[in-house]
């Protein structure tokens, strides 16, 4: 059955989009904006007076949505749980965490599959001992479960008094960068690009808190069955990764493909050079997890970048996309865009046609 609910307008940033459409076990979201003079949308090119009429044109035809609408949603009331409500208990003990299977590993530990307090499964990211100063981690830990959105990854408690630290968060069934090498060739361009638009809208999110992340990449953002993702490890680069230890020439310690010239040059990490690993982001989305700057060394990158040079664009990329990318790569981060108005482009983008890719450059 297709249904759609909660179709009413909204213009708050950085929440999830307020309606969706359903088919099948798959659900779409589309936001609904409203024009500055009266009026709203879901695709720019398709205006309407009122609500109604928006409804009523929808019902008649899909013109770009996954299906045609049907009828409301049953709204159902989720159950409430406070499961996951530590405000005073943020630390637990590390024998409530068991540890099942490893799941991943990085530059900073590994990442297992486990379960709390029993019966709860979650991802339990272990930091190598002498990573981290576990002071310096609880205070940002503070900052970090503060910031919920429903696409940033919980984080749910931390185990700090002894060594390996421990971070306990949701679990994921993987990450994007293993989805795009594995299953990225079967997704349509437009399914691409909502994944994009998903990072967009959680990235908005802490840009309307002030919070950066400082290590946007695909191995970074989460995503499950359902196509629907989640980043992860926000905050965790400013702790793991200390200013004298800071090796950006070398790139020993530091993601150089990902990371803006100001910052690689001069450790100034703002929102905008978050927007510039956006930027390579969407690169490794659209080539199926490709590393950037391919058969480029890290000294090369920095070189040739610091001259002017940007990644060409990908086979078989829209155009508009790519100027979404060169938009993120300009070289005063004063003039790259906002994360909400990435996040309104590019679910502009995805509720085009296929057809209309090509054309759709000369829009942005």
């Amino acid at each position: 059955m297709f249904s759609v609910t909660n179709f009413h307008s909204s213009t708050e940033r950085g929440q999830s989009p307020p309606s969706r459409v359903r088919e099948n076990d798959s659900v779409k979201h589309y936001r609904l904006r409203q024009l500055d003079h009266g009026g709203y949308f879901i695709a720019r090119r398709r205006p309407f007076a009122a609500l109604p009429d928006l409804i009523a044109h929808y019902q008649r035809e899909a013109d770009g949505l996954c299906v045609n609408l049907v009828k409301p949603c049953v709204k159902s009331e989720a159950p409430q749980t406070n499961t996951f409500t530590y405000d005073d208990q943020w630390e637990v003990d590390r024998r409530s965490v068991r540890l099942i299977r490893q799941i991943g590993a990085g530059q900073f530990g590994e990442v297992w599959e486990g379960r709390w307090n029993s019966n709860v499964q979650v991802a339990v990211k272990k930091l190598k001992a002498g990573t981290a100063d576990p002071s310096d981690f609880l205070a940002e830990a503070q900052i970090m479960k503060k910031l919920r959105h429903p696409k940033l990854l919980s984080l749910y408690a931390v185990c700090t008094r002894d060594e390996p630290i421990l971070i306990v968060t949701e679990l994921m069934q993987e990450n994007l960068l293993t989805f795009l090498q594995r299953k990225g060739k079967q997704c349509p361009m437009p399914q691409l690009v909502e994944i994009s638009a998903q990072v967009a809208a959680g990235m908005a999110f802490l840009e309307e808190m002030n919070f950066i992340h400082r290590d946007l990449a695909a191995r970074n953002i989460l995503i499950n069955n359902s196509l629907s993702v989640k980043i992860a490890d926000f905050g965790l680069a400013r702790i793991l990764i200390k200013e004298n230890e800071y090796e950006a020439r070398t790139g020993a310690r530091f993601p150089i493909k990902w990371t803006a010239p100001e910052a690689a040059n001069y450790n100034r990490f703002t929102t905008k050079s978050d927007v510039w690993s956006f930027g390579i982001l969407l690169t490794e989305i659209v080539t199926f997890g490709r590393l950037p700057y391919p058969g480029m060394t890290n000294a090369e990158v920095l070189q040739q970048v610091d001259a002017g040079y940007r990644m060409p664009c990908p086979a078989n990329c829209p155009p508009a996309l790519y100027d979404i990318m060169q938009q993120c790569w300009r070289t005063d981060p004063d003039k790259r865009p906002t994360f909400e108005t990435l996040q309104w482009k590019l679910e502009d983008l995805f509720n085009l046609d296929s057809s209309e890719y090509k054309e759709a450059s000369v829009n942005f």
